[in-house]
């Protein structure tokens, strides 16, 4: 696939004004211009991420609505209800809500659906099956409820009122919820449109805390210290992939310390179990090794699973249950392969299904708790939007993902006369259909994308931070980069490029992994640097040059001992 390279160049006054407050490198301070972190303290900010630096979260629209109204339940002995989600940020949304609340005395459960016998979000079954035989009086929603307008109002209708916690996408006409907190609200002035579901539950939190406090509620009662939920924040965060910026920055750099303590059972299971003991877990671990061991309950059986190994104070409990998640990952992973490959060879045989610019299949019997990973591995082949359905009794559900330049959200809407649901945001969505309606929602979408974009929303482009000759790479330089962490969505690894590459050693690890000594001819310092390629491809390992590379660099570290490392991205 053809990619672009882009060199980022900010303005340089900014860069030497970066440069002379922070006395940092000149390629720290590109970095930090890069992410248009300009002033002084924000750059200060940035790197020197604190709870104590979070932004106000009374500003959230009806927070007051809502504190009130669970002040009141915990102190009556209501029976709350939270209704969460089945990925990592509805379970860690659930699982700090239902501490916090059970540790302030409230009569309180949770309930999450079943990802493929129930579906998505709070309805109406959910109400009149479950909340009313139950009598419960509260239901507070995390990470869902946005849509959820007929079961809000046969709630209220009921006598049972209800809180909405959600940060996905919300049209005008809202749901009759008593409280509606989600900062994406037309309405909402508090700026917080990048937190994640567990983010805002955690704002619901800092904040029911604070009026407890002033109605005297902590007095026989050792105050919480929210910090020690941070570990779950930020694994929603992270495995949400919002943006790493801002109170996200805070919510994971702070809950990786938490993490690292080791005081919660269920992660530090979890970490065992992903063979993570060597080093201190950082964003990457989050992303590609716990999430998805914690997303795999919800995918292959039920995420109620994953609550119970995060809120479980038994360490030989927590093992039992993360042993359990790690069966049902590489079960999952198996699950998932099948479909991968079985899609590659129809696209193999029927190339002219990319020639719309976008991939949209059905086909009955795949597995819906996994074609949204699926969809996301085809975006990073073909870079085109994928819509995947599984079909079921004349019902299609679907998961969807996109590319920077379509919305994926807007996309659906403008086609939801053909869906039966639909919910998300611009880059990843999921949907139901009947079986009827593909063909023709199949054609409105493909007249959309070529209505919407251009020919270059389709070359996917390679951002560099720098170009990084050999001679600049020093051990300050490396350590001054480890301070802009937490990487992730928004907050990228910084990625360089480097010009006439010479391979002086070279070996295949593992099955396609390619282990190189890397040295720039002309240099002056005749530095020479261990690299890593993951998932090069036979033609590549072979080369014995590069014209350039697009490369990370951090430390290794092994056995105590720590060597710069290359790691390359491009070439």
């Amino acid at each position: 696939m053809k990619k672009q390279w882009q060199i980022l160049k900010p303005d340089i006054k900014t860069v030497e004004k970066i440069r002379r407050t922070l006395k940092c490198n000149f390629i720290i301070a590109t970095i930090l211009a890069n992410r248009k972190i300009i002033s002084a303290e924000d750059a200060f900010d940035f790197l020197n991420p604190s709870i104590h630096i979070l932004r106000s979260p009374f500003a959230i629209k009806d927070m007051d609505i809502a504190v009130h109204r669970i002040s009141a339940a915990i102190k009556n002995r209501e029976k709350i209800l939270i209704f969460g989600d089945y990925d990592v940020d509805g379970i860690t949304a659930t699982t700090i809500l239902y501490e916090f609340l059970s540790y302030a005395g409230a009569d309180v459960s949770y309930y999450i659906p079943h990802r493929i016998h129930e579906g998505y979000g709070l309805q109406v079954n959910h109400i009149l099956n479950y909340a009313l035989p139950e009598k419960i009086n509260l239901i507070i929603t995390v990470d869902c409820g946005s849509g959820s307008h007929r079961a809000v109002s046969i709630a209220q209708n009921a006598g049972i009122d209800v809180i909405i916690t959600d940060h996905h996408s919300i049209s005008k006409k809202r749901p009759r919820a008593i409280a509606v907190i989600n900062p994406k609200r037309h309405d909402c002035p508090s700026g917080f449109y990048n937190l994640a579901g567990v983010g805002v539950a955690f704002y619901l939190l800092i904040c029911l805390r604070k009026h407890l406090r002033e109605n005297h509620f902590w007095k026989n009662l050792l105050e919480p210290n929210l910090k020690n939920l941070c570990d779950l924040v930020a694994l929603g965060t992270v495995a949400d992939v919002v943006p790493l910026i801002d109170e996200n920055r805070i919510f994971s750099k702070t809950g990786l310390e938490v993490i690292n303590s080791g005081n919660r059972s269920g992660i530090k299971a979890l970490i065992e179990v992903c063979g993570l003991n060597s080093h201190l877990a950082d964003t990457d671990d989050i992303a590609y090794r716990i999430a998805p061991r914690l997303n795999a309950t919800g995918r292959m059986s039920h995420a109620k699973t994953a609550v119970e190994l995060l809120t479980t104070t038994n360490f030989d409990v927590a093992r039992q249950i993360a042993d359990t998640l790690n069966k049902m990952n590489l079960k999952r992973q198996g699950t998932e392969k099948e479909i991968f490959e079985e899609i590659l060879t129809y696209i193999k045989d029927h190339p002219e299904v990319l020639d719309k610019n976008i991939l949209i299949l059905a086909k009955h019997g795949w597995h819906e708790g996994v074609i949204g990973i699926v969809a996301s591995k085809l975006v990073e082949r073909y870079f085109c939007p994928v819509v995947l359905i599984s079909l079921k009794n004349g019902i299609g559900k679907g998961s969807a993902r996109s590319i920077p330049g379509f919305n994926l959200y807007q996309g659906l809407l403008a086609c939801s006369n053909k869906l039966e649901s639909f919910g998300g945001h611009s880059m990843a969505a999921g949907l139901t259909i009947k079986a009827e309606n593909i063909a023709i929602f199949k054609k409105k979408f493909e007249s959309l994308i070529q209505e919407t974009t251009a020919p270059e929303d389709f070359v996917p482009t390679i951002l560099i931070d720098y170009e990084l000759d050999f001679d600049e790479i020093t051990a300050e330089l490396i350590d001054e980069l480890e301070n802009l962490k937490p990487f992730g969505m928004g907050n990228n690894e910084p990625l360089f490029m480097a010009k006439n590459v010479k391979v002086t050693s070279s070996k295949i690890v593992g099955k396609n992994h390619r282990r190189m000594i890397l040295m720039q001819p002309g240099s002056k310092t005749y530095q020479s640097f261990h690299a890593i390629h993951f998932n090069t491809v036979p033609e590549n390992a072979i080369n014995e040059s590069f014209e350039r590379v697009a490369f990370r660099l951090h430390w290794n570290r092994w056995n105590g001992k720590k060597t710069a490392q290359i790691v390359i991205e491009e070439i």
